[in-house]
């Protein structure tokens, strides 16, 4: 099997088989349309022969001109159908058996001279890893080569936090221009209140359907990472901010687009519309909260995953046991939940530095 018909298999697997989210399988093929470029421009070389100069060219690094490499599974949409991989027309190109760890530690070696980040590396030892596990499972290859692949330790960064203060100040902020009606200022302050609220990521709360929200139980049910289903509690401003929306709000927003008509809400359509009457996009959720938290005091991200971070540090701060925050966040390791505890010890420690007497 060649290397770049193995890649598009993977590919739909991951998507098709596996349920692995747009954004995964979007990360994975970016990685493995760099891989296979730099498999192609260098024949299968080693780290030696890079090294040596007999492989670096433009192609070979996975830049602009990698959507032009012969063996290129890129298409149109980066999460296409199995029929736009790429792969059909392409030049057979290297055996899959050319795929082993020299050649990944080739790479590997080759983007980090290019610069990139650890995190950025060690997702792609993370890429490398499930392709080889899939070539093992498939018997392509007699082992998993990217078995002894080893991510580069990054330094962890704290999330940015804010204070219960800023929170109060931002979103009575928003509440206030919800005052004439404005359905996009309720559709906004909903949103707002729903991601701090229930601390989702913004792909659960842009695919969230109306039927996920239940007003008397005060609950959302969203789906997670890996297609998993879970239910979280929602505060009073929360669930009246979306309560609001859904009768005052969204039948505006939806009798906007013709498809909806008179805005006649099924109970599979999505919670949240766009200006348009379409569904929200994260784009639009983004520039949102950009927008809001450019008033606030601070620096760091100014993403929607700000206010999941708030959300979780606030629980622990009031008292809130870890594993029911993990539950809570849809996180499948406890180990992903526990950075929030740093963040409550490091505000503990500057906020007896700033108070104590004797700190």
């Amino acid at each position: 099997m060649h290397l770049v018909s193995a890649i598009a298999a993977f590919l739909d697997a991951v998507r098709l088989e596996y349920g692995y989210s747009t954004h995964t399988v979007r990360a994975y093929r970016r990685d493995l349309e760099d891989f296979l470029a730099f498999a192609e421009g260098t024949g299968g070389g080693s780290a030696a022969e890079v090294e040596a100069g007999t492989g670096d060219s433009p192609s070979a690094g996975g830049g602009p001109d990698a959507a032009n490499n012969p063996g290129s599974v890129s298409g149109p949409d980066p999460v296409s159908g199995p029929g736009d991989m790429g792969g059909g027309d392409a030049p057979a190109g290297l055996e899959v058996s050319a795929c082993d760890l020299e050649l990944m530690r080739a790479w590997l070696w080759q983007r980090q001279q290019r610069g990139l980040a650890p995190t950025t590396l060690a997702r792609n030892v993370a890429t490398l890893k499930s392709f080889g596990s899939w070539l093992e499972r498939r018997q392509l290859v007699p082992g998993n080569p990217a078995s002894r692949l080893r991510a580069p330790k990054a330094p962890r960064e704290l999330p940015r936090v804010l204070a219960d203060g800023q929170m109060t100040r931002l979103l009575d902020r928003v509440a206030r221009r919800t005052a004439d009606g404005d359905p996009e200022a309720l559709r906004d302050l909903a949103v707002l209140e729903l991601l701090y609220a229930a601390a989702l990521r913004v792909s659960e709360l842009c695919t969230l359907p109306i039927a996920g929200f239940d007003r008397r139980e005060r609950t959302v049910r969203v789906l997670g990472k890996g297609g998993k289903e879970r239910v979280v509690p929602l505060g009073g401003p929360a669930a009246r901010a979306i309560e609001r929306y859904l009768v005052e709000g969204r039948p505006i927003l939806a009798a906007r687009a013709a498809a909806q008509g008179t805005g006649a809400a099924r109970p599979d359509a999505p919670l949240f519309l766009g200006n348009r009457g379409g569904a929200l996009g994260t784009n639009a959720v983004y520039r949102l909260v950009a927008r809001e938290l450019a008033d606030e005091p601070g620096g760091g991200p100014r993403g929607p995953h700000t206010f999941r971070h708030t959300a979780a540090t606030h629980l622990l701060d009031g008292g809130a046991d870890l594993r029911i925050v993990q539950e809570m966040l849809g996180h499948a390791s406890l180990s992903s939940t526990q950075v929030y505890t740093h963040v409550s010890t490091e505000r503990l420690a500057q906020s007896y530095r700033q108070a104590h007497p004797r700190a």
